[in-house]
């Protein structure tokens, strides 16, 4: 998923070779080559790790699964660390891009919560993905511009005409499809084919009617002025342009009963990775409890991959870690997302 977090990183340039691919030819074990999501790791840990392990961290980042993948087939090395959703997790393991880690350093693993490993069926057992962040995307209402709480807490307040011309859903047809299904009692990978017209329908006819538009990029700017009083998407994306001190009075936000399409970001050892040992130290550091703590209060995540950290968070998570237990993870689908693909043109150009 794509992660829009309003927030400062420590972001270093790297050396990039000939067609844009990474490369590094060093000798020097003691650096850290880290390629995760921009806007995805806090300073402060980064600092901290550096001055424990007599270290440099170096960091670049992306904005997609399909960029950071893209780069890497291409043949872009010298990563050490590289931080994959879960569908893209799988496709990396099933193609031999991943290391196994080394679980003798992995003393933190106790930490990291079991619900969250049952839902990582592509890697139960952490053999090469370490849990890093989950996260779920939700429905948030613009209080101001709303006189009663009378509206539904599901998927289906999408169908609700008080919002209509003033409503938005994702420009992603995983998650609005995925939520549709959920809607209607089915998972959101099904590949059944009734399910999914079953869920066009359901877009089409009694949601799409209300929506400005499907925006995955704006939705939160539009949220703060007070355009669109009605949004689908992640709460980091909505919290991150409203003044924190006009949270609890401007946004509504929370995760349908029902539950929806959630993601999974993992730390994974890249196969040719030139720092190996340092790479599972990294792994091991992120899951000490007051470390993790750390990344959760930077971006005021919830606490569900690390309950442990829970005591040392100071700040007000965006919504309730218990919201996302009965979210279900988007699987790769293989060839037939192709049947995602051709619903979601009908759903998105449609008069």
């Amino acid at each position: 998923m794509k992660k829009i977090i309003t927030k400062v990183l420590l972001c270093a340039t790297l050396t990039v070779a000939t067609l844009g691919l990474f490369s590094c030819n060093k000798t020097d074990d003691k650096t850290l080559y880290l390629y995760n999501w921009t806007y995805y790791t806090p300073e402060s840990v980064i600092k901290q790790f550096e001055e424990e392990f007599n270290c440099t961290v170096k960091v670049d980042s992306y904005a997609s699964n399909e960029e950071m993948y893209a780069k890497l087939r291409a043949g872009a090395k010298g990563y050490d660390i590289v931080v994959p959703s879960q569908d893209y997790a799988s496709i990396m393991i099933s193609q031999g891009m991943l290391r196994e880690i080394d679980h003798s350093k992995l003393t933190n693993k106790n930490n990291i919560n079991p619900a969250v490993l049952t839902k990582a069926t592509y890697d139960p057992e952490m053999k090469f993905c370490v849990p890093y962040y989950m996260g779920v995307a939700g429905i948030a209402v613009n209080k101001t511009k709303v006189t009663s709480n009378n509206y539904s807490r599901s998927w289906n307040i999408f169908a609700d005409k008080q919002f209509a011309g003033h409503a938005t859903m994702m420009d992603d047809m995983r998650e609005v499809i995925g939520d549709a299904l959920v809607s209607l009692g089915k998972s959101v990978n099904s590949t059944n084919e009734e399910d999914l017209q079953a869920a066009k329908k359901l877009i089409l006819e009694e949601w799409k009617p209300n929506l400005v538009k499907f925006d995955a990029e704006s939705f939160g700017k539009s949220f703060a002025a007070g355009d669109f009083w009605l949004c689908q998407g992640y709460a980091e994306v909505v919290f991150g342009e409203v003044p924190e001190e006009k949270w609890d009075e401007t946004i509504d936000f929370f995760i349908p009963t029902e539950g929806g399409p959630s993601y999974l970001d993992s730390m994974c050892i890249l196969k040719d990775a030139p720092n190996y040992e340092l790479a599972n130290e990294f792994i091991n550091f992120i899951h000490r409890p007051e470390i993790y703590a750390k990344f959760l209060d930077e971006f005021h995540f919830p606490c569900f991959v690390n309950p442990a950290a829970e005591k040392f968070v100071t700040t007000k998570p965006m919504y309730k870690a218990t919201e996302m237990l009965s979210s279900e993870l988007k699987n790769d689908l293989g060839e037939d997302l192709d049947k995602y693909n051709e619903i979601w043109q009908e759903i998105r150009f449609s008069e």
